[in-house]
């Protein structure tokens, strides 16, 4: 069974660095697409990031040049490293696998809050 468990989220003030992480069991991630989606209070969950197999990078206009899918490590954890935060980017981040044969998963989400 894919499970995958976020951790890394909380407070940080506008201006400031976060790092989420996401471990994954149950599967390699490494034969996965990295995404991370967002969803705020009333809103509509939002794609934020996606790192293909190959390395590529894509990013949501709002986020781009602040935040940096790093991919993962040998631990099976994937990265998501948010600078120059916004108060807008107040949200429960998701860490999402996905592959055509091997299936799509989501973790559970956890809350990050950019306030003064």
């Amino acid at each position: 069974q894919v499970q995958l468990v976020e951790s890394g989220g909380g407070l940080v003030q506008p201006g400031g660095s976060l790092r989420l992480s996401c471990l994954a069991s149950g599967t390699n991630i490494s034969i996965y697409a990295l995404n991370w989606y967002r969803q705020a209070p009333g809103k509509q969950r939002e794609f934020v990031a996606a790192i293909g197999r190959g390395g590529a990078t894509i990013y949501a206009d709002s986020v781009k040049g602040r935040f940096t899918d790093s991919g993962h490590n040998a631990k099976n954890t994937m990265y998501l490293q948010m600078n120059s935060r916004k108060p807008e980017d107040t949200a429960n981040y998701y860490c999402q696998l996905d592959e055509s044969k091997a299936g799509t998963y989501w973790g559970q989400g956890i809350q990050v809050t950019v306030s003064s």
